[in-house]
């Protein structure tokens, strides 16, 4: 049985991953740890295995009076957890950063590779970038790390861009016939991507990503009939979309950003969930 510690009660992402943790309960003890509560730095961490930590700031804001916030929680308290973590025993530690430190999606194609040098454009980026290395400089034989850099995670309750485009698609009769490619990560998928890095005690850094990329207009599409509606698609509005990506709401609908697939792939299996399954889960699961 491998006993495993998620940082972050509550969370989207932590409530997920102890609940597909625990549908094998023989294989699996999932305790997790407020860190909103300053007494965490008296818990014992020294009978898991493996540390999930997800305690952070999931979202960009471009206010910058929250940017020592951003670095306070993404990368200070990432590297303290850390520390403890390893100072007591703990074989690995899992943390959570994003596609989100390779900067931003672009109007032409953008595909990162192994070999693409990670190039945060915001503080939200780069705050998760640091904590990558700090966390880099405590690795050894005895303390594995294991960095996960997902896509845009969606599934059903899930927060961010996902839901937005959700709600619109049910509103909306004509959407931009626009063709763009997204990576994107069923929470399903990603869940059983986490199980597999516990079970086999993996450290390194990893791209799980569904094994379809995603246009918008398609994934709208299919939102759209998950909820009986019609939705017209058209060319019609495609200039003015290119013309207007530098509006941030513009590139994050419409923008380009991939991991090459074969970054994606494992020994084990993950991507269980087919992009058409993984939507219907999401909207009517």
């Amino acid at each position: 049985m491998k006993k495993v510690l998620i940082t972050g009660a509550n969370s989207y992402i932590g409530m997920s991953v102890e609940k597909w943790l625990l549908k094998t309960p023989y294989d699996f003890q999932v305790d997790t740890l407020d860190m909103k509560n300053p007494t965490w730095k008296n818990y014992d961490f020294s009978s898991y295995d493996s540390v999930f930590h997800v305690a952070g700031i999931a979202h960009f804001s471009k206010d910058a009076s929250k940017k020592d916030l951003y670095y306070k929680i993404n990368t200070d308290l990432t590297e303290e957890v850390a520390r403890v973590a390893k100072e007591q025993g703990v074989e690995q530690f899992i943390f959570m950063s994003s596609i989100i430190v390779y900067g931003d999606s672009t109007s032409k194609e953008r595909m990162i590779t192994r070999a693409t040098n990670p190039s945060p454009s915001d503080f939200y980026g780069d705050s998760k970038w640091q904590a990558e290395l700090k966390l880099n400089l405590l690795r050894d034989e005895h303390f594995k790390i294991a960095i996960i850099r997902p896509p845009m995670i969606y599934g059903k309750g899930s927060k961010g861009n996902y839901p937005k485009l959700s709600k619109l698609a049910q509103k909306v009769p004509i959407f931009p016939d626009f063709k763009n490619q997204r990576s994107m990560l069923y929470i399903g998928n990603f869940c059983e991507f986490v199980k597999q890095i516990v079970l086999t005690q993996e450290s390194g850094i990893f791209f799980p990503q569904n094994e379809e990329y995603v246009s918008t207009s398609d994934l709208m599409e299919k939102i759209a009939r998950c909820h009986s509606k019609k939705m017209f698609k058209t060319k019609l509005f495609n200039p003015l979309i290119k013309n207007l990506f530098f509006n941030d709401n513009i590139k994050k609908m419409f923008g380009n950003l991939t991991y090459e697939k074969e970054i994606s792939n494992h020994y084990f299996d993950y991507q269980i969930f087919d992009f058409e399954k993984s939507i219907i889960e999401t909207e009517k699961g």
